[in-house]
């Protein structure tokens, strides 16, 4: 796993993850240029993310059994065919079919992460697994701020179909740059599926790991998506563009990301993963008394971006860390409980907004936080491994 390689997933991670955010800013242009409703285009945004988690759950684990040389690039190249497809949708329902399908074929740096684990060496794996990781990261917060830019000078359908280019380029570079690698595992289809959650069942570590990534991604999307609201009303009124440059300091989590890896090489996962909750607890503090300050509001975002992506980075490195033969499916856990984790933390934005403001915003990240630090001080006392006779029993019969 050479540095150009981990540096070309990093990219690649970012970008299909990007392909998952390109239309939110977007919504009004969309709206204007197909003649609906902004509150209908609003559902582009629900059909991506319903696709992804489809994507996820069905798509993903078939890491584990096929050679990832050619999975990656034909994913890349069918999400390319979906990308200009939405570029060149004539209505809103074609649009909206176009943009599922998106979501359903977006999923290759979900398959590259584990990937990256499998190609580096047990001592470099935390910090390889770090990279990707933050490459995604980087997609998700600068995927906003270049859609609205390129909109903004050549109109919504350009994002797609640059994106669509790219796309192709990175299958290209990513067919010649994998290794051959021969399946880790073969099963068939319905099995390995429903090995998903047997191997979580099977591994103690995995359940409270999983449920420290779900957490996190909570606290992240109640975080982001009440700050939206924050900043664009009174005493901010910042217009989106605005707010979409704010965000970008959260790319600090991306260094943060880098340096995680290197503390699961040294072993030091389980004390860094309590030191970066502490820190999410502090920057809810700050975030309580920042709601009229921006220097506050930026300094929360860097404190919320650095201590959440280095605990998400932690949690992935010691997941893969449980099963070389099924990374991939742990990946699908993982990427599935986060899924669930940042709707619920969207939902709980907009309640908690209406009924409280910023306040209860920033009382109920707070909760989470200590939640989480509960949760990572009952699993540390006992990170062996701990399997019943009923969840060994489900995996053999499974993996015969």
């Amino acid at each position: 796993m050479s540095r150009r390689l981990t540096f070309l997933f990093a990219v690649a991670a970012g970008v299909a993850i990007g392909n998952l955010y390109w239309t939110q800013p977007l919504l009004g242009f969309i709206a204007g240029g197909l003649h609906t409703a902004t509150a209908t285009a609003g559902w582009l945004v629900t059909a991506t993310q319903v696709g992804y988690a489809v994507g996820v759950l069905l798509l993903v684990p078939l890491g584990d059994v096929l050679d990832r040389r050619r999975f990656v690039p034909v994913m890349l190249l069918t999400s390319a065919a979906a990308l200009l497809l939405c570029a060149l949708a004539p209505s809103i329902g074609v649009l909206l079919l176009a943009l599922g399908v998106l979501g359903v074929t977006t999923i290759s740096g979900q398959v590259l992460t584990p990937l990256a684990g499998d190609l580096a060496g047990a001592a470099d794996r935390g910090r390889a697994v770090g990279v990707v990781g933050s490459g995604t990261l980087t997609g998700i917060l600068a995927s906003r701020t270049i859609s609205g830019f390129i909109a903004d000078a050549a109109g919504w359908r350009a994002i797609y179909a640059l994106a669509a280019v790219v796309a192709v380029l990175l299958a290209v570079l990513l067919c010649r740059a994998i290794p051959p690698l021969a399946p880790r595992t073969r099963m068939p289809y319905w099995q390995l599926i429903a090995s998903v959650g047997a191997v979580v069942v099977r591994e103690r570590a995995a359940r409270w790991t999983l449920v420290l990534a779900a957490t996190g991604f909570a606290a992240f999307s109640l975080f982001w998506t009440a700050l939206t609201f924050l900043l664009s009303g009174p005493p901010f009124r910042y217009p989106a563009t605005v707010i979409g440059v704010l965000g970008l300091a959260g790319l600090a989590g991306v260094l943060s990301g880098l340096h995680g890896g290197r503390l699961h090489d040294r072993g030091w996962s389980l004390p860094a993963t309590g030191a970066a909750w502490v820190l999410a607890l502090g920057a809810f503090a700050v975030a309580a008394i920042a709601g009229r300050s921006v220097v506050l509001i930026i300094i929360t975002i860097i404190m919320i971006d650095v201590a959440l992506q280095t605990q998400a980075l932690l949690n992935r490195a010691r997941l893969f860390a449980l099963s070389h033969k099924a990374r991939s499916r742990l990946n699908t856990a993982l990427a599935t409980g986060n899924f669930i984790g940042a709707a619920i933390g969207s939902a709980a934005a907009t309640t908690l907004w209406s009924a409280g403001g910023w306040t209860a915003v920033t009382i109920t990240g707070t909760a989470l936080c200590c939640f989480a630090l509960t949760v990572w001080a009952l699993g540390r006392r006992g990170p062996l491994v701990i399997r019943s006779a009923v969840a060994d029993s489900a995996v053999n019969f499974l993996a015969d």
